[in-house]
């Protein structure tokens, strides 16, 4: 992830009267001005001749734990720090976000290093004192233990079912209530009752069973709690939805979202979390596989929060799938953002990669591949993109580094794509790769003027791949309308030169409402809610572009010099009909009347059939919210007229795109 935040968009002349006049001329008080204004004209070149094909994975997406992104959101578990890891090695330690339930004349707890799992040797010992059978010290009505307050409080529905897991050890008989309550315990939702004799839990055991909610409650909690004097451990507790995106535990509507902008590929695990702050706090993914009770989990020293690692190298790569999505693995590469490795155990750090390659791709029987068959999936997973480390070009060590694990990950594997930190883009490479990263983090108005960044770039050499992008700083907000078209023109600027850019995707891709570490964001989510910023919408103009047939456009416009065009063919690989689509985006304060002229068509447009598709607002800095989700989206009309010459008003401040159905096929939408 980068840092980089600039300068705020001055457009002193937007202000409340300006919108005002804009709103009077869409609904028609000032048409005469529109009828005096020059017309711009779009000519598209759509033969076969000019056509060019477009990279089949140009448009993806990037996921970084950032933001509580993957703990507490799109990774479905609701149980916060459910191995009590988070507090350290060291016990007795802290047990944030647990939180006690009765007084230490009832109970006292405590960590303790007795736990089943190597890996993550912490466990919470609970010491009950008090007894229900006891009249001298006696336990409250509701029993004494501990509850887990989830991420900002669980989301419980109605009638859902959710999966309970948790060890239990005890010298004692155990009487143990296990439910989900209200966020202050007074109103159960579901409960269960864990009764047995001493011998039955004198050793670490496993207990599963299902909790159906009876009521809807967003911000819950997990209790767990007993009133029979005694000593009980607890490790690996664990409530996950029954009900999760394809099956394999990411949380559905987070998912559903990625899936509708149909993402070419998954670049993971991050940038600067892949990197980790220190050696030690790094994604190691050996760690992160094999029974999610036994990975160790670790703390997120970049962005300050500690992840038990259940969203970890296997559930990367099964995201990517369920998506549809090629795999790109952001590897560590001996660096850091504030120490590295000594040059002399750089051999064992190239093998542990090759190692997670095997996990991906090797045979089920194979020493890794075996793992990952083991884990559910025997078939090897479309791993064909490493990137090598993340924003580290300039260390001195870095390109000695890279060469390591280029030469091996190449020697091993010759139809991986690699990918180097070092910018292509501005003069040629000195060291091989099949891609370039770069990263575009700026103000609205450069980004617009990005359009042009890869205009004069050598087509000679690694195709580059944009990672990351984003407009930052204040004009971007948390989200704003500006932001997003000054992003689209640059994404129209990538279509343009997409034969030299092969990947782009912008970050970061969510945030937790409660955890704003980075903004602004694609996603934003609670508990319970979701929406989508305007950067994500503008998403949806692009979700086909990749493999599209890409023709060649010019505009006339002197009198506006902030309108930009796209045109291509897509096609729906389902029922094979074809689309032909104009993108138009006015980053300008005028009304636009656009003359459009096709020419070169081998096949007719369907005269009664189009749709126009607009993204705009009243201001700028319009943004969506809970309480407002939908004010700033696509808005879909279907065109009464369409046909190799049209004509159009569009709007200020707009994206435009106009979906042709093309042979006379019957009409869909694309957004």
């Amino acid at each position: 992830m980068g840092y980089r935040r600039e300068m705020e968009l001055k457009c002193a002349l937007l202000g409340s009267l300006f919108y005002t006049l804009i709103a009077l001329l869409n609904c028609g008080a000032f048409s005469f001005g529109v009828t005096q204004a020059q017309s711009a004209t779009l000519n598209v070149d759509a033969s076969s001749k000019s056509a060019r094909v477009m990279p089949d994975t140009l448009f993806g997406i990037f996921f970084e734990e950032i933001n509580h992104a993957g703990a507490g959101g799109l990774w479905a578990e609701l149980v916060n720090n459910r191995g009590f890891e988070a507090g350290g090695k060291n016990t007795p330690s802290i047990i944030d976000p647990w939180v006690q339930i009765g007084d230490s004349s009832k109970i006292i707890m405590s960590t303790d290093r007795t736990s089943t799992f190597k890996r993550n040797e912490v466990a919470l010992k609970m010491e009950v004192l008090c007894d229900k059978n006891d009249k001298s010290n006696s336990c409250p009505s509701q029993g004494v233990g501990v509850y887990n307050p989830g991420f900002w409080g669980m989301n419980i529905e109605l009638g859902k079912v959710y999966n309970v897991v948790l060890y239990i050890m005890s010298v004692d008989s155990v009487d143990l209530s296990v439910s989900l309550t209200s966020s202050d315990g007074s109103l159960n939702l579901a409960q269960h009752t864990i009764k047995a004799h001493a011998h039955q839990f004198s050793s670490w055991t496993k207990v599963e069973f299902k909790l159906k909610a009876k009521v809807t409650n967003s911000n819950s909690r997990l209790q767990i709690t007993t009133s029979k004097r005694g000593t009980i451990w607890l490790d690996q507790v664990s409530v996950m939805p029954s009900d999760t995106f394809k099956g394999h535990g990411f949380r559905k509507d987070l998912a559903a979202m990625l899936a509708d902008i149909k993402p070419r590929f998954l670049r993971f695990p991050g940038g600067s979390y892949s990197q980790g702050g220190r050696l030690m706090n790094a994604f190691r993914w050996k760690s992160t596989v094999g029974p999610w009770e036994q990975r160790s989990g670790h703390f997120n020293d970049v962005w300050n929060y500690w992840t038990d690692d259940g969203l970890g190298f296997f559930e990367f790569l099964q995201l990517a799938e369920d998506l549809g999505a090629l795999p790109v693995w952001v590897i560590h590469n001996g660096i850091s953002l504030n120490d590295q490795i000594n040059p002399s155990s750089l051999p064992s750090f190239v093998e542990d990669i090759l190692d997670g390659i095997e996990f991906a791709r090797g045979d089920a029987h194979s020493t890794w591949g075996s793992v990952r068959a083991q884990m559910g999936h025997p078939k090897p997973f479309k791993l064909r993109f490493i990137s090598i480390g993340n924003q580290e070009c300039w260390n001195g060590d870095y390109k000695a580094n890279y060469l390591k694990f280029y030469t091996a990950i190449k020697s091993a594997y010759p139809d991986i794509k690699v990918v180097t930190n070092c910018d292509g883009s501005i003069g040629r490479l000195d060291h091989p790769a099949d891609l370039y990263d770069i990263h575009v983090y700026t103000s609205a108005s450069d980004m617009f003027s990005k359009a042009q960044l890869f205009d004069k770039t050598s087509r000679n050499g690694p195709k580059a791949f944009v990672s990351e992008y984003a407009v930052t700083g204040k004009d971007a907000g948390k989200g704003t309308l500006v932001a997003a078209l000054a992003e689209a023109g640059f994404l129209m600027g990538l279509e343009r030169n997409s034969d030299i850019v092969e990947m782009a995707s912008c970050a970061p891709l969510f945030v937790n409402d409660n955890d704003h570490g980075f903004d602004p964001d694609a996603i934003v989510f609670n508990s319970n809610m979701q929406f989508g910023t305007p950067s994500y919408w503008i998403q949806h103009f692009f979700k086909y572009s990749s493999s599209a047939i890409y023709h060649p456009s010019a505009i006339q416009a002197s009198n506006y010099p902030s309108l930009l065009a796209s045109a291509l063919t897509w096609e729906n690989t389902d029922s094979k009909k074809k689309y032909l689509q104009l993108k138009i985006l006015n980053y300008g304060s005028k009304v636009v009347p656009l003359n459009m002229s096709i020419s070169g068509l081998e096949t007719k447009i369907s005269s009664n059939g189009g749709i126009k598709t607009v993204l705009t607002s009243s201001k700028l800095s319009d943004e969506n919210s809970f309480q407002e989700p939908k004010k700033v989206i696509p808005v879909a009309t279907k065109l009464s007229k369409a046909g190799a010459n049209m004509s159009d008003m569009i709007a200020p401040y707009s994206l435009t795109s106009f979906d042709l159905l093309i042979d006379g096929q019957n009409l869909r939408s694309t957004i």
